[in-house]
């Protein structure tokens, strides 16, 4: 209706640049388009089968624009533990999680997360992976998972005595199930060191404290993460630096805009990686029109 015109089925393969200035996009046909102005919005690496391949990247370097390396960013995390695997598809709602590399906190937040076949997913641990693309390896990076973030150290103390008075002729194994989902009682069965089949009347202080810090404390170390084609957005990309940030572009090439996800630029899950789309096209195109109409 606004007499754009749509071409499928074509890979752009260079950017026409003439005296510094962008004049159009040459495909793999060697068919150019010209335009009085060009934007790059081809996203990043994710999801590579609707388009995101990368190509927006080649296209800026050709033309002088330095690359932020693309890495997987909102992606879930491989673990060491199987017993994560055992677990898999538990969801596990208000929980707080630390995220540290040796004695270094790189990440804390409080929401939901989802064990898996590899390991962990949900979006805490998606929020937390942003933190982890710069890494150089994934040695003494340990997940810490506080299963009742609502209640001190003491207080879960109170609620297992209440827990094990109520529950003192059972055995160990069966007197978790109002703590714990019951796919989760077994791996803590395990971990606590705590004999399952032990009467919950003869479960030493010491290891109630045990069971009670493990609530607070559980750990999952982090092996790496997953893939391209499991991020939902690529982190790096084309340098921000090589970018006017009030009008989007480029600080190379006149004429050249870039926007979306072909930036080096992502955040945490709550939809601003849309915003950060949104933003920079709408800036881009703002300033286009512009441009075109003082030129004109």
């Amino acid at each position: 209706q606004l007499g754009v015109d749509v071409h499928l089925n074509r890979t752009a393969e260079k950017l026409v640049v003439e005296n510094g200035r962008c004049r159009g996009v040459m495909d793999t046909s060697r068919r150019t388009e010209y335009a009085d102005r060009v934007l790059v919005a081809s996203g990043g690496c994710s999801y590579a089968s609707t388009g995101s391949s990368g190509d927006g990247y080649r296209l800026a370097e050709k033309e002088g624009h330095r690359i932020v390396t693309p890495r997987p960013s909102l992606v879930p995390m491989e673990t060491v533990e199987d017993w994560c695997r055992e677990v898999m598809g538990l969801s596990l709602r208000n929980v707080s999680i630390v995220l540290r590399k040796g004695k270094k906190k790189i990440y804390e937040d409080f929401g939901e997360m989802l064990f898996t076949h590899f390991g962990v997913s949900g979006p805490l641990i998606l929020s937390a992976s942003t933190r982890c693309g710069k890494l150089k390896d994934f040695k003494d990076l340990v997940l810490t998972i506080d299963l009742k973030p609502a209640l001190s150290a003491e207080q879960v103390d109170d609620r297992l005595l209440r827990i094990f008075n109520e529950n003192k002729n059972k055995q160990f194994r069966n007197s978790l199930s109002g703590l714990l989902p019951n796919k989760l009682i077994p791996v803590i069965l395990d971990l606590s060191a705590i004999d399952p089949y032990k009467q919950v009347n003869l479960v030493s202080r010491e290891e109630r404290n045990r069971l009670g810090y493990l609530l607070k404390h559980l750990e999952i170390h982090i092996r790496g993460l997953r893939g391209f084609n499991e991020a939902i957005v690529t982190g790096g990309g084309i340098s921000v630096r090589d970018v006017n940030p009030s009008t989007m572009e480029s600080r190379h090439v006149k004429g050249l805009y870039f926007a979306g996800e072909v930036l080096d630029v992502d955040a945490v899950t709550g939809g601003f990686n849309l915003q950060i789309a949104w933003s920079t096209g709408w800036l881009a195109a703002k300033h286009m029109r512009e441009d075109m109409e003082d030129e004109y």
